[in-house]
């Protein structure tokens, strides 16, 4: 078997050279690199996509959602309610506006544990914040309906979700905002960094647009403290390319993990990380968990087959988290959890042949 890389970026640019590089040139014949049509146009065609009112192009998703809370006025004294597993990014927002994050611990799949939260609520909680992670919708539906009790705001992190469903609608849009990710390795990621956030409220999506460009309400008018998060028209050019894929890419990631599960159900010793739905998922990555995580890792590595620990660490368990002293209660799950679970290979580029070899190997670890 040849060489099977965890993620395939040159054949993706081999495959669609020709639309991606038509984009760049549009961009460098316009002149015009910064908050113009690209990005205007990017805006509404990944909001009619999700089918939501407002798309707002940012710099990454941390500051996707660093914006989504200082548009709702969450700051210095706050709490915002959050998950332990996930990019760091998700708390590292919630500590540059100020907001203390709380964690809650989660469920079999990762997921942030909708019956941990109420639990945690105190007259300081202004948001929650789950993530969906690795594609897969989290408990959406409870967590929206704890927020409707207690008046806070979800903002949804949606940064690896691009394309996933929960009950037919689109992630991203169960919140009052909804806050992606476009870095490269996301479903639909661009040559670089980039973000952008979602709502159906207009005022807010106006607060959106003014807190991305130093606060401007218009040129050289800057009504609030603001920062530098903005989506350029390039990435913004490649992103709408991207975006005509996204749905067909999609699919092909469900295909490689109904083949992945069809491979590896029964295989004692593993557990498989799956929605209750296996179509609503994107997949942005496929995991599963085992006792024998790194030893396992390693074995697959000598059989020239990469993979990746989404993540080692809970949130609280980083230095630089630990060095805040924030107060976190027992997170036995998420302990558990981040040190069993390992992604396997899953993109649009991968063959099914490939997959097969990807899980004999496993197969072949576990028969020992």
């Amino acid at each position: 078997m040849p060489k099977i890389n965890y993620l395939d970026f040159p054949k993706e640019v081999k495959v669609r050279n020709k639309e991606y590089l038509t984009a760049i040139k549009r961009v460098l014949n316009s002149g015009v690199y910064i908050l113009s049509s690209e990005v205007e146009n990017f805006e509404k065609e990944f909001a009619s996509y999700l089918g939501v009112k407002y798309c707002v192009g940012t710099a990454n998703g941390l500051e996707a959602i660093q914006i989504a809370l200082m548009a709702l006025g969450v700051g210095k004294g706050d709490e915002v309610i959050t998950t332990p597993i996930s990019a760091v990014a998700t708390t590292l927002a919630i500590i540059a506006v100020g907001a203390t994050p709380i964690f809650a611990d989660v469920n079999k799949r990762g997921q942030i544990d909708h019956t941990k939260i109420e639990g945690l609520i105190t007259r300081r909680t202004k948001a929650i914040l789950p993530v969906d992670l690795y594609g897969q919708p989290c408990d959406l539906v409870q967590i929206k309906e704890i927020c409707k009790r207690h008046g806070l705001a979800l903002i949804e992190d949606s940064a690896q979700a691009h394309g996933a469903f929960l009950n037919g609608r689109k992630l991203g849009t169960y919140g009052d905002i909804g806050c992606f990710s476009f870095y490269p390795t996301k479903n639909l990621g661009a040559f670089g960094d980039g973000g952008a956030i979602v709502t159906n409220n207009k005022k807010i999506d106006k607060i959106f647009r003014e807190l991305r460009d130093y606060g401007q309400e218009s040129k050289y008018v800057h009504i609030r403290y603001g920062l530098n998060s903005r989506l350029d028209e390039l990435h913004a050019a490649l992103l709408s390319e991207k975006l005509k894929h996204l749905d067909e890419d999609n699919k092909v990631r469900r295909e490689i993990a109904k083949r992945y599960v069809s491979n590896l159900v029964g295989v004692d010793g593993i557990q498989i990380v799956l929605p209750e739905k296996l179509g609503d998922s994107n997949f942005h990555l496929f995991v599963i968990t085992t006792d024998k995580r790194d030893e396992l890792q390693k074995f697959i590595k000598d059989q020239r087959v990469p993979s990746l620990v989404h993540y080692p660490l809970t949130i609280p368990q980083q230095p630089v988290i630990k060095k805040l002293g924030i107060k976190v209660p027992g997170l036995f799950k998420s302990e558990r959890f981040v040190k069993r679970v390992l992604s396997l290979p899953c993109h649009p580029f991968m063959t099914l042949t490939e997959v097969d070899y990807v899980s004999g190997v496993i197969k072949k670890f576990f028969s020992k």
